[in-house]
């Protein structure tokens, strides 16, 4: 058994051995439940439905695996794109620890355990986060931290709604598809964040320092402003509707900008896009990055769901800070899932998605589309299964002579993931 086959057989029986041991979770307050009752919930809601008893500790954990079948080309002489082999990738795997410090106070850290860009263990972020501040003294500014929620940590800034949908390396539950959105606005950041949910209204600003790797050296002095306004109600029995603009702002006092470069675990779809002549091969392709060193950008997102009919939408525009160079791109998404069964533990559905526009103001233009349809199945509430189609191609004068010139990849992909 080589040493890749041997990791992997390890992350297996460590995250079956972890699903054994804390079959029974302690509960913490104002938390999204890592299974089916967790899908579709964003901000963590203010209703307060445990009761704090001491401290508690929560350990849970990701594990995932896929089957690629995929093909790719593209117009170059020769075809320049390594040819794919159906097969199984690396498993992946994710662990969680949730603790309740307090009433209303609670800590969340998730290291990866596995991923396809770091196969060795490495902690991802974490966050903090205070719901009541009864630690200070009982009752404290009581009526205003019913609707108010404070975050600060090293983690994902709440920019946009499609970071609640996505797959974070192997906690791939909550996503109906294998892959996510092709302009990818998640990344783990040093921020501080002010969240007020009443009736059904919602706003959030936050600011961060823009940085994924930290060294506070001159120089590198930026710093980045987030908000979202929103609303969010159920409105019947059957009928869900929520709206969300969030904006994103980062100075030119950083040296890069990584809202759409800051996952560190890599893409779902392996060696997708990657050329024979790659002198090294991006664990990260087919995610798309604008490039620009400082950005504004845009997202607004739809969310429909009647009965077992569900839309979420995506409206984003990332423009090039430096407006001497201009540039900017636009992406556009819409998904359709027809969720049923006696707890909605199936799903069929499809997601088009597609980015375009230009690096500079003199720049030619390139363009990204995508479809994926998929079926998937809860098998419990922590174990699912899906297939999916998808199919990609990249168009545009600014591709000629790369090799993305006319590349295109299509085929199926099957994924197995437990979260819990």
């Amino acid at each position: 058994m080589n040493t890749q086959s041997f990791k992997s057989l390890l992350v297996v029986l460590m995250c079956f051995s972890i699903t054994s041991i804390f079959a029974q979770q302690n509960s913490i307050q104002y938390f999204r439940t890592n299974d089916l009752n967790g899908l579709n919930v964003f901000e963590t809601p203010k209703t307060d439905t445990v009761e704090f008893d001491g401290i508690k500790v929560r350990f849970g954990g990701d594990f995932a695996v896929q089957f690629q079948g995929l093909s790719q080309e593209n117009n170059l002489v020769g075809d320049t794109l390594v040819e794919l082999a159906n097969n199984f990738s690396l498993p992946i795997a994710n662990l969680n620890m949730d603790v309740q410090l307090a009433d209303g106070l609670r800590m969340h850290l998730r290291t990866y355990l596995s991923s396809r860009h770091h196969p060795e263990a490495w902690v991802k972020g974490g966050y903090f986060q205070v719901d009541k501040l009864d630690f200070i003294s009982p009752g404290f500014m009581s009526g205003f931290m019913e609707n108010a929620t404070l975050r600060f940590g090293m983690d994902e800034i709440n920019y946009g709604d499609t970071h609640f949908r996505r797959s974070d390396n192997a906690r791939a539950i909550y996503n109906p598809f294998v892959g996510n959105f092709i302009m990818d606005s998640f990344t783990t950041e040093p921020f501080g964040e002010f969240t007020y949910q009443n009736s059904g209204f919602l706003g959030v600003v936050g600011i961060s320092n823009g940085r994924l790797n930290q060294n506070p050296v001159d120089g590198d002095n930026g710093f980045v402003f987030f908000s979202k306004l929103g609303y969010d109600n159920q409105i019947s029995d059957d009928f869900r509707l929520r709206i969300t603009g969030s904006f994103y702002n980062s100075s030119d006092k950083g040296t890069r900008d990584y809202l759409y470069n800051g996952d560190r675990a890599g893409a779902h779809y392996y060696t997708v896009l990657e050329g024979i002549n790659d002198a090294r091969a991006s664990d990260f392709q087919p995610r798309f990055n604008p490039g620009f060193a400082y950005l504004s950008a845009f997202q607004v997102n739809p969310f429909v769901k009647f009965s077992g009919l569900e839309f979420f939408g995506v409206f984003e525009v990332a423009s090039n800070g430096d407006s001497d160079v201009g540039g900017s791109f636009t992406q556009t998404g819409a998904e359709l899932l027809y969720r049923f069964g006696s707890n909605e533990q199936l799903y069929v559905g499809g997601r088009y998605n597609m980015v375009s526009g230009e690096v500079s103001d003199d720049a030619d233009t390139q363009e990204i589309s995508r479809t994926n349809i998929a079926l998937g199945w809860y098998l419990t509430k922590n174990v699912m299964t899906k297939f999916e189609y998808v199919t990609s191609k990249y168009e545009g004068d600014a591709y000629a002579g790369t090799k993305f010139e006319g590349a295109t990849f299509d085929g199926f992909m099957i994924q197995a993931a437990i979260s819990f």
